[in-house]
């Protein structure tokens, strides 16, 4: 088989306009800088291993062309309609016809995005399809189509997808055949079992045993995010990635202290009952490609996997920091951000360490908190529906910057950074991450947890657009924030959350301001990846 040149090594280059076409475009791809991913170094990587990575490689891009169909359809057809380059490589960006931080179509002769994207038919209501009866279409893996009669039918992923997921599933088995790991070969296998049925609780599993690799493999339907129209479908993405075993040895010490974490979260301890498993883990990472849901719009830079409930009870989760993203996110654009919107006594307190651990704990807090409803409504996705996903990121950003505060009052991380490093770039971070806009439910939880912090009074806007905190009060209302919110996952209070998104989750003259002075600074408000093979 054909070997190519995997990158891992992430280059930041701005790209120039200056031999292109004017287009009005440009500013809106040029707020997505070009990150090279170079190649990495392999010496460590058996001549088989090199080869499980390209099969990865293959499999990752079957992944993505099934993210195109579901997300939005046509992909040629699309691009092949757009004769402006600068818009067609903003549809590549975005994976469609619609500006993933707004919503908003940018191709004539399409509307805005649907609130349920390709899941479900345009026209359905949630009232109609809360009506229809049938079990099956609650599940993350199955589309909802209209028959020939123009009733709803419920069409399982690996039924609508079978062409890519064949694909993928030899990929898998290539990989599985020529490892020389039994971790490995045992989760390919599962997994290649769990795409062509829908069934992942085996293969996930699977992924948590395989601790012994070099390489990872996410794959498959992870997320529910791009399902706005009720919070339940998961969207198909891929990471290649390569460990880097002296960082992950230092995060796993945190790994014994999960069942901690979770009792220290604050608020009412019949919000807390949830149990993790003991075989949690936690990698980091460089990142060698990203497909489907991952390479959309605003790229993710950690992950805590799996989704699923009974895996995350039996087992635990995985939580991997992608640290070339992370660094790469932190030098181009939070910095700089913050260099920017904060007044300069605050600059100083700007830390890449603290960004990487304000990242380690935001995911471990998505394993924590409730799962399930304490009074009888089901799962916390199922009862807060399309909210769901917005409060999840909530919980995690608060909680999980409150837990790096916890640390470093017991001294447990404060060598490495202070507490007013770890809320002064989380503040940075914030404030760039408003720009990601209300239509996806990572922005809008950075607006709620922003406008949260102002009504506390956690921060000033001084007349000079900069400003100035109060970390006691930042603190404060991080803790009062995720007691609220962990309150509202517990008893699945969907009217509640509903309120606290239309209350908080709006965008504000400030932060328009904001957006304009990173603007003309010509700070990026995200990246997009470059991959040399």
């Amino acid at each position: 088989m054909k070997k190519y040149l995997l990158p891992a090594a992430l280059v930041l280059a701005v790209v120039s306009c200056n031999n292109t076409p004017k287009s009005s475009f440009t500013r809106s791809v040029g707020d997505y800088a070009v990150v090279t991913v170079e190649t990495p170094d392999l010496s460590g990587i058996s001549d088989n291993g090199k080869e499980v990575l390209n099969l990865y490689r293959f499999a990752a891009d079957e992944i993505d062309a099934i993210y195109w169909e579901q997300y939005f359809g046509d992909r040629q057809a699309l691009l092949d309609a757009i004769e402006d380059p600068i818009q067609k490589a903003y549809a590549e960006i975005n994976y469609g016809p619609w500006d993933r931080t707004t919503g908003k179509s940018f191709v004539e002769g399409y509307g805005d995005c649907p609130p349920g994207a390709g899941f479900y038919p345009a026209d359905m209501t949630r009232e109609e399809f809360e009506r229809w009866n049938n079990p099956a279409k609650n599940s993350p893996y199955t589309l909802v189509r209209r028959d020939a009669n123009g009733a709803l039918k419920a069409v399982w992923y690996h039924d609508a997808y079978k062409e890519h997921l064949d694909k993928v599933a030899k990929y898998l088995g290539a990989a599985a055949d020529i490892t020389i790991k039994p971790s490995v070969k045992k989760y390919l296998e599962s997994k290649a079992q769990a795409l062509l049925t829908d069934q992942y609780y085996e293969s996930g599993l699977a992924w948590l045993d395989m601790d012994d690799s070099k390489m990872d493999l996410v794959i498959g339907p992870n997320e529910a995010a791009d399902d706005q129209l009720l919070g339940l479908k998961r969207s198909y993405e891929a990471f290649v990635l390569l460990k880097n075993e002296a960082r992950t040895d230092e995060l796993m010490q945190y790994v014994s202290r999960i069942g901690e974490f979770q009792q220290d979260l604050p608020g009412d301890p019949a919000y807390k009952t949830f149990q993790p498993g003991a075989g949690s883990n936690i990698f980091s990472c460089d990142a060698i490609y990203y497909a489907g849901k991952a390479n959309a719009g605003i790229k993710v830079i950690a992950l805590n996997l799996p989704f699923d409930t009974d895996v995350q009870r039996d087992h635990g989760t995985r939580t991997i920091l992608l640290e070339n993203v992370i660094k790469a996110k932190y030098n181009h654009i939070v910095a700089p951000a913050g260099e920017v919107l904060l007044s300069p006594e605050y600059t100083g307190n700007l830390s890449s360490e603290a960004f990487f651990w304000n990242t380690v704990f935001r995911e471990v807090a998505h394993g924590l908190g409730v799962k399930e409803t304490v009074n009888g409504k089901g799962s916390v996705e199922s009862a807060l529906r399309n909210t769901a996903p917005t409060l999840e990121e909530v919980k995690a950003n608060a909680a999980g910057i409150l837990m790096v505060c916890r640390l470093q009052d017991h001294y447990d991380i404060h060598h490495i950074l202070t507490k007013e490093d770890a809320l002064t770039t989380y503040f940075a971070s914030l404030l760039r991450s408003a720009r990601f806009g209300e239509a996806s439910a990572l922005g809008r939880a950075n607006l709620i947890i922003y406008n949260y912090l102002r009504e506390a009074g956690a921060f000033q806007r001084k007349a000079s657009n900069q400003y100035t905190l109060d970390f006691a009060k930042m603190e404060q209302a991080l803790s009062d924030l995720t007691a609220l919110v962990l309150k509202t996952q517990a008893t699945g209070d969907f009217a509640f959350a509903s309120d606290l998104e239309a209350r908080y989750g709006r965008r504000s003259a400030d932060l328009d301001a904001d957006r304009h002075s990173l603007s003309l600074e010509r700070i990026p408000a995200d990246i997009r990846f470059d991959f040399k093979h």
